[in-house]
């Protein structure tokens, strides 16, 4: 039996939790004095930080990738993230521990934290002149001290349980369009994760280089893993997984992440809505629905621009068939649309769900890129969907896997 995967919080959850807080505490309000002096000038403070520590300690460079690219705003701004909100216990808790799980994967040791902690205040002190004193300085501190602790703690148990990275051997890679590859890999030991969930993904050609896939089914009793994976401009391991990995070829995944997963104790009906690559984990939330085997209503709204890139449809009419309290509508940008028969939609996807509302018994979910996340939150609601019933993958890290 598959041990439950938590779910963590995400830097959107840890800001709007931030609005809940009590009255901040004088550390948070010093701490909080030099994010605002910073933010003018956050690209350089940025900048500054790494070339310190990569010069002050050459030996950490090896821990990142070779473009910093991507890699370079993130942990920079989880720290100050985390710092801002000091006073939020629970929930900074919870995303620090998940933080610090996934920093093992980076090859994170406990003898790390406190040289970046120590660039990170020479940082701040150089670019926040008119906050900086000694009692801003020792706020900080305290505060660095705090969540380097959680990491370092939260990494210590995760490696009695699970390893820092899965090998995985590629099985099978199907080409759907000349830039989307299904790709099925075969994980060297069980591999622990929910559907709806997503991993993190590193080709052997681009080392440290780190993106994030969600997964294209359910567990399976084989232990086999899906992608869906679509090539992008620049896009290093989206171009390499589409047009350079072939069966046999070993990657490495992360830990599992996300908490778009299916609430198996409600009979509530699930409003799924994905557009391109977005239905590989909403395909997933359908298999497990079918494989608990409650029925309960499930409508998936699959977007595309064109009927061409319609790649999976063949897939989620084969389970409409097979389960009657599954709908799926294909929703094309550019029309018209032959694949999906008579339920086919021509339009923009959050268009089409306003035209088949309303869903107020429904949870919903939503997966694809950052525009039709925060659009289709805004359709969701208008169908009568409450905010707290509306799931998806954080649109931080959507952005951050642009690749």
């Amino acid at each position: 039996m598959r041990r439950p995967v938590a779910a963590e919080p995400t830097l959107e959850a840890v800001e709007a939790a931030a609005s809940d807080a009590p009255p901040a505490s004088p550390d948070a309000i010093l701490i909080r004095r030099t994010m605002a002096e910073i933010e003018p000038v956050a690209d350089k403070v940025t900048s500054y930080f790494y070339a310190l520590l990569f010069v002050q300690h050459p030996d950490l460079r090896a821990l990142f990738p070779a473009s910093m690219d991507t890699q370079r705003d993130r942990l920079f701004k989880a720290l100050l993230t985390a710092a801002k909100h000091v006073d939020d216990a629970d929930i900074l808790t919870e995303y620090l521990s998940h933080l610090g799980r996934g920093h093992r994967k980076y090859g994170t040791m406990p003898d790390h934290y406190p040289a970046v902690g120590e660039c990170l205040l020479s940082a701040l002190s150089r670019y926040a002149t008119s906050s900086w004193s000694k009692e801003t300085e020792e706020a900080w501190v305290r505060a660095y001290t705090a969540i380097s602790q959680i990491m370092i703690d939260a990494a210590a148990e995760n490696e009695a349980v699970a390893p820092a990275w899965w090998q995985a051997e590629i099985v099978s890679h199907e080409l759907r369009t000349p830039d989307i590859a299904v790709v099925t890999v075969r994980p060297d030991q069980p591999y622990p994760f929910l559907a709806g969930q997503y991993t993190s993904l590193e080709t052997p050609w681009w080392p440290r280089v780190w993106r994030h896939y969600s997964f294209a089914s359910a567990p399976r009793s084989d232990g086999l893993l899906s992608f869906h994976v679509k090539a992008v401009p620049a896009g290093w391991v989206s171009n390499a997984m589409v047009h350079r990995a072939r069966p046999g070829d070993v990657i490495r995944l992360g830990g599992p992440s996300g908490s778009m997963t299916v609430d198996h104790a409600t009979r509530n009906g699930l409003l799924c809505v994905g557009g391109g690559t977005g239905i590989a984990p909403i395909k997933a939330l359908v298999e497990d629905v079918a494989q608990h085997g409650i029925r309960r209503p499930v409508d998936v709204f699959y977007g595309a621009r064109s009927d061409h890139d319609l790649y999976d449809i063949d897939t989620m009419l084969r389970l409409e068939q097979e389960h009657p309290w599954l709908s799926v509508r294909p929703v094309v940008a550019n029309g018209p649309t032959g694949r999906g028969g008579a339920s086919s939609v021509t339009g923009q996807l959050p268009d089409a769900v306003r035209q088949y509302g309303p869903f107020r018994e429904y949870d919903a979910y939503l997966s694809g890129p950052p525009g039709l996340i925060r659009s289709g939150v805004d359709a969701l609601v208008g169908v009568g969907i409450p905010a707290d019933r509306i799931r998806h993958d954080s649109i931080e890290e959507l952005v951050s896997a642009g690749d």
